[in-house]
């Protein structure tokens, strides 16, 4: 049951990212309520892969590596909840 949670919880934290980085195309989409409280809870999480990863001209990429790392943080966490029987 509560791998069941945690897998849901962290694919709608993908979805967040996801829908954060495409609300970034339209601005003022951002400044809406959705968008306020997208970026509250996605940006802390985007902030530490930026201050690594620089954008490439106008691109910024750090949302796909951080989608990525996520992903395999959920796999990880699949596996450790699925051993130990949780």
């Amino acid at each position: 049951m509560i791998t069941v949670i945690v897998y849901y919880a962290l694919q709608a934290y993908t979805y967040a990212i996801i829908g954060y980085v495409l609300m970034s195309w339209i601005p003022s989409l951002q400044t809406s309520a959705v968008g306020v409280f997208l970026s509250k809870i996605v940006e802390p999480y985007l902030g530490f892969f930026k201050r690594f990863i620089p954008p490439i001209g106008m691109i910024d990429i750090s949302p796909i590596v951080a989608i990525f790392a996520l992903q395999f943080i959920t796999r990880g966490a699949m596996t450790v909840l699925g051993t130990l029987g949780i």
